[in-house]
């Protein structure tokens, strides 16, 4: 029963430590997850084990480790001598901790890391302008209006409308399709 409690607390932790970390959760604090967790530690003892802990899920998750490098990582771990090193239920914690929560863990660093707003979503229609309405019989025909939302975490939407022509979307085509081939070609000497 003891060492049920105890991987329930190290889970509790890990679980304490993302949603702090990575998920932006200000409610978590050090002390709550100390008396929730740990009451039978000191405070000196849960913060060497909170920051032991934090500094082994920042180092999988700055590698995005897959299994295979996390068991390397966490067994080279379990052979550290001295107080550096992890216990065989850590580790196992840890594994189940970062096997269930690496996506999630991963699209928050990537969230974090974007300083650029990002696309959120677009919109298109296209319309057919007679040269009456834009005082032009020359300039008659389709033309394809796009609506960009682009925005950064946490913050508002931003529009951006733009109007092309046949030709310019054929040319926007073109640099798209241009984009495409750089990106497989990347992709494929991986």
């Amino acid at each position: 029963m003891a060492d049920a409690e105890a991987t329930k607390s190290l889970s509790g932790l890990l679980n304490g430590i993302a949603q702090k970390v990575y998920y932006n959760n200000s409610d978590i604090t050090e002390e709550l997850l100390n008396t929730e967790l740990f009451p039978e530690l000191t405070r000196d003892q849960f913060t060497a084990l909170h920051d032991k802990m934090r500094g082994l899920l920042k180092s999988i998750a700055t590698a995005d480790m897959d299994h295979a490098q996390l068991e390397a990582f966490l067994t080279a771990q379990t052979r550290r001598q001295g107080g550096g090193g992890v216990t065989a239920e850590q580790a196992a914690a840890l594994s189940r901790f970062w096997k269930s929560h690496r996506a999630r863990v991963r699209e928050s660093l990537l969230a974090q890391s974007r300083w650029e707003p990002g696309l959120r979503g677009l919109s298109w229609r296209v319309d057919l302008q007679t040269g009456a309405s834009r005082g032009d019989a020359a300039h008659s025909g389709p033309v394809a209006l796009v609506e960009l939302e682009l925005g950064r975490a946490g913050q508002d939407s931003e529009f951006v409308c733009l109007e092309f022509d046949e030709a310019k979307v054929n040319q926007v085509l073109k640099k798209m399709a241009d984009i495409q081939q750089s990106i497989d070609s990347i992709v494929q000497r991986s």
